[in-house]
């Protein structure tokens, strides 16, 4: 990879920003549709997105074919423009007030249109897709334009764009500008389709506050080894933080408009007093119970000492854990642990009576004075479905709890999977000044818990309010907020008065644990208006466009919490925002024109979180045909001719049932049907049969001809160490005694720890951690999947499937064998692989090895400290003695099996040793 500007390292935390884009052509026929132009330019300014993707194609084929242009975006991104410029016309799409939209988009569900082509894509996008038929040698420019407030989320900005061209593009380019005044202090990228022969068409440059990545492969490097095919499938991430001080925050301005970031480094966290209400109907039975279990554990064990807890389970009847909350001892928490491992599930589902209950805890608590001065009380609420037992009406429940928790506590709430009603748990929250989120039936289900508990398990200040100068500012945003969480950032936007002072000040308030606080900060309108004037790659007036965003948001929020009498003035303004500055929101539509001989106009409409999509989506495929597959989940209905489609649907609401996520992408779903058939003739088992009926016995006493048996397979060890600069170059170890987890080895000068659980009776690693310093930074590898855990932020990757991650002070790449390398410069290289030759299992090896430090320690660690070797024995030269640090070891050479290339593996002649 070229760097024109070497990063800095730094351990700031960061948070999400989240930016997706999905670039995907379909093609009726191979080569017949060619995309010779596929561009993405992102320019993030101040954390607002700005994304254009223009595809170029032409018709190669001697007859008219169909060119599809599909984007798939983040769903609280808005799209501003859409155009096809077609033989030298452009067609626009042309945003409306859905009402007006209406006629057009009637007459598109009449045809049976609006369900439009619907993949499994993911759970954070919506897709936009639109058809166009395209005569012989003629060339089609589509362009798509959207943007996006960046929301900060678990300490890390994210930039993520999906790449899927499907075909070998001449000029493929990605470019991905960033400008954030308060300085960028950490920048790394990632991507699961990359490979050490891309890694060249990767440039990232960067100087304190503007970094620019460009992703532009040639041809060659686009090709499958010894294929036609392109190897860009997948995602490409830009990671990066920004510098913060204990200080009032960033204020920034911009052609007359501002905005505040605030995000204080410092601040200490508020104890809590959560009470955990979790669902167990028979709903949940299986895998639901079995994640959310794990979850719990893992979340019970990041309690801080100083928070209180209980646990509330509920079917048909709630039942709490404990009578009263309990501090989160080390007791205690185990306690917790052993009940929490013992639910099951089964019955109905009781919400409003587990509610109460939980709000009844915290109000005894409170009136008993046993909550802490200071502290914050939290309910977090799991369930997968609609309430069926006790109270069933929704509105009635979310009036009584509201009613009961009275603005005290902050109620969030998960809905795990689609058989819930979203809109009902998203008021639920709102109401009693929480959020709510959806968890997806996947294999990382767990992680989704403990990444949600993560983004609100350490509270900073509560009742945070912003003020500025009656005389300065108008229309502001937001300006008061319930809690703000550590790694979370409050974002207020707001217009300049024209004749507003040369100096703009702030203040803002907030409760810290047993005091208030008040962060002052001015700063000089002139000087700062100067920051976004001379950068020439941000597109400009971008604030404006910034707070009409974040207003639009805030208003669409609030209507879910408003009165119908209220609600009218809400939707007007944001209407009015919406259609004056172009964005496809919930009240508006984008109506596409399209060449006369084709239907002329269709509807694009945004989708909303609340619409339950379980039994309205059909799957097709690239031709808009459905798969022929007699299993297929969802309603047949008609297939409708592909000639002209354009859709902009949430597909993050799509479901199947026991799908298997790629973790390598949680915004991804892996739907694979996997068959084992073991055939036997049955004229052989009919013999088996008669042989053991005539004999009497079930069994074959009879003795069988003596044969030679077959030698054993030569087995791979578990691990295999190097030893540079010693007379044996392997060491080949059997683990043959082991009692829970292993320190296999430490080095506090390279700041690196790897421990593991290895089961002797199945001779195999269950799990193996690797845990770094700098960067802060824990690999956990299962046989099933490996998971990378950055400042408390969990992402899940498949075995075998690609990444390549570069992050300041440590590599990570694994490729299509599952080989997964953790490297750095001036440190060892650990390896880990999930073997499946003989002896399958976890595998652990170890590269540059000549680099640990004389402080190198552990299981496996110790043979790096020196060994000795003894002569081999004068009766038999296969073996020996080693010893490390004055133990003695047996060593045999032996046959075995090596792994550190992959499979099948090479036989090798290695001295073993037993531990």
């Amino acid at each position: 990879m070229k760097t024109s500007a070497p990063g800095r390292t730094c351990s700031i935390a960061t948070v999400l920003l989240s930016l997706l884009a999905v670039l995907h052509t379909s093609t009726p026929q191979k080569n017949d549709i060619d995309i010779y132009s596929l561009t993405v330019d992102s320019r993030v300014s101040s954390r607002f997105a700005h994304t254009v993707v223009t595809s170029r194609v032409v018709n190669k084929a001697n007859v008219v074919q169909e060119a599809t242009f599909q984007v798939e975006l983040p769903k609280r991104a808005f799209i501003t423009n859409f155009s096809m410029i077609i033989d030298g016309v452009t067609y626009p799409g042309n945003i409306k007030e859905k009402a007006a939209a209406q006629e057009q988009y009637s007459t598109a569900v009449a045809r049976g249109e609006s369900a439009g082509l619907i993949k499994a894509t993911g759970r954070k996008m919506e897709q936009f897709q639109v058809s166009v038929n395209v005569a012989p040698s003629a060339k089609v420019t589509f362009e798509l334009v959207y943007e996006e407030l960046l929301k900060r989320r678990l300490e890390v900005y994210e930039l993520l764009l999906k790449i899927q061209p499907q075909q070998l593009v001449k000029h493929l380019q990605m470019d991905i500008h960033i400008f954030e005044p308060q300085g960028i202090s950490f920048l790394e990228t990632e991507s699961t389709f990359m490979t050490n022969e891309l890694a060249d068409a990767l440039t990232i440059s960067r100087n304190k506050t503007k970094a620019h990545i460009r992703f532009k492969p040639t041809l060659s490097q686009q090709k499958s080894p010894g294929q036609e095919d392109t190897v860009l499938n997948g995602n490409f991430i830009i990671r990066y933080d920004v510098n913060r001080t204990l200080s009032g925050g960033s204020i920034q301005i911009e052609n007359g408009y501002f905005v505040h970031y605030f995000a204080p480094e410092g601040l200490p966290t508020i104890p809590k007093n959560v009470i955990f209400v979790i669902d167990k109907s028979g709903s949940m039975l299986g895998r639901k119970i079995q994640q959310t279990r794990e979850a719990l554990i893992k979340i019970l064990d990041d309690l801080s000492p100083r928070d209180q807890f209980n646990l509330i389970s509920f079917s048909g009847d709630a039942t709490q854990w404990k009578p009263l909350l309990v501090p989160a001892s080390a007791e205690d928490v185990n306690q917790a642990r052993r009940y929490v491992a013992g639910i099951q599930a089964q019955g109905g589902t009781n919400i409003n009576d587990a509610m109460l209950m939980a709000v009844q805890l915290l109000s005894n608590a409170n009136r008993q004075e046993l909550l802490p001065a200071g502290s914050v009380s939290l309910i977090i609420l799991l369930t997968d479905g609609d309430p069926t037992v006790g109270e069933t009406n929704p509105a009635r429940i979310q009036k009584n709890v509201q009613e009961a928790i009275a603005g005290q506590y902050s109620l969030f709430c998960l809905g795990f999977g689609f058989d819930v009603s979203y809109a009902f748990l998203e008021k639920l929250a709102l109401d009693n000044g929480g959020l709510a989120r959806r968890i997806y039936e996947d294999s990382d289900s767990a992680l989704q818990l403990q990444d949600f508990y993560q983004e609100v398990a350490n509270p900073l200040l509560t009742a945070v309010t912003f003020e500025y100068p009656s005389n300065a500012v108008e229309e502001v945003s937001q300006d008061n907020f319930r809690l703000l969480f550590k790694g979370s950032e409050i974002v207020v936007a707001g217009k300049l008065q024209d004749q507003s002072p040369d100096v703009l000040s702030a203040k803002v308030r907030g409760h810290l644990h047993m005091q208030n606080i008040t962060f002052q900060t001015e700063i000089r309108v002139a000087e700062k208006e100067e920051e976004f004037q001379s950068p020439k790659y941000i597109f400009h007036s971008f604030m404006e466009r910034l707070w009409a965003y974040l207003t639009i948001q805030q208003l669409l929020e609030k209507m879910i919490l408003a009165s119908d009498a209220e609600k009218q003035a809400l939707e007007t303004r944001a209407l009015n925002l919406s259609l004056q500055y172009s964005f496809v929101t919930p009240l508006t539509s984008m109506v596409v024109t399209k060449p006369e001989g084709e239907e002329r106009s269709e509807v694009a409409e945004k989708p909303v979180e609340t619409e339950n999509k379980r039994k309205h989506f059909h799957l097709a495929g690239p031709s808009g045909k459905a798969p022929g597959n007699p299993g297929r989940i969802g309603p047949q209905g008609p297939v409708h001719s592909p000639s002209h489609r354009l859709t902009y649907h949430g597909v993050r609401d799509l479901l199947l049932p026991d799908m298997l996520l790629a973790p390598s992408t949680p915004d991804e779903v892996d739907l694979r049907i996997k068959a084992r058939v073991s055939a036997i003739p049955s004229d052989t088992m009919t013999q088996r049969h008669q042989e053991r009926k005539h004999s009497g016995s079930s069994e074959d006493t009879s003795q069988p001809a003596k044969t030679d048996s077959p030698p054993a397979p030569i087995q791979a060890p578990p691990v295999i160490l190097t030893l540079p600069g010693q007379s044996v170059n392997h060491l080949c170890v059997d683990i043959k005694h082991s009692q829970g987890p292993m320190n296999l080895l430490s080095d506090p000068d390279q700041g690196v720890e790897v421990t593991g659980q290895y089961e002797t009776e199945k001779a195999q690693f269950s799990w193996i951690e690797v845990t770094f310093k700098n960067p802060q930074l824990q690999v956990r590898a299962s046989p099933e999947h490996v998971v990378v855990t950055r400042n408390r932020r969990n992402s899940a990757y498949k075995w075998k499937e690609t990444l390549f991650s570069v992050t300041p002070g440590l590599n990570m790449t694994m490729d299509k064998a599952g080989l997964l390398l953790l490297s750095s410069p001036d440190k060892v290289t650990i390896g880990l692989l999930p073997w499946d030759g003989p002896g399958e299992g976890l595998r652990l090896l170890l590269r540059d090895t000549d680099r640990f430090s004389s402080h190198v320690g552990g299981t496996l660690g110790q043979f790096y400290q020196g060994v000795l070797w003894g002569p081999p024995a004068a009766a038999d030269d296969s073996r020996r003695t080693l010893s490390v640090q004055g133990r003695d070891y047996s060593a045999t050479r032996l046959l075995k099996l090596d792994y550190q290339e992959g499979s099948p593996g090479t036989e090798i002649s290695c001295w073993s040793v037993e531990l």
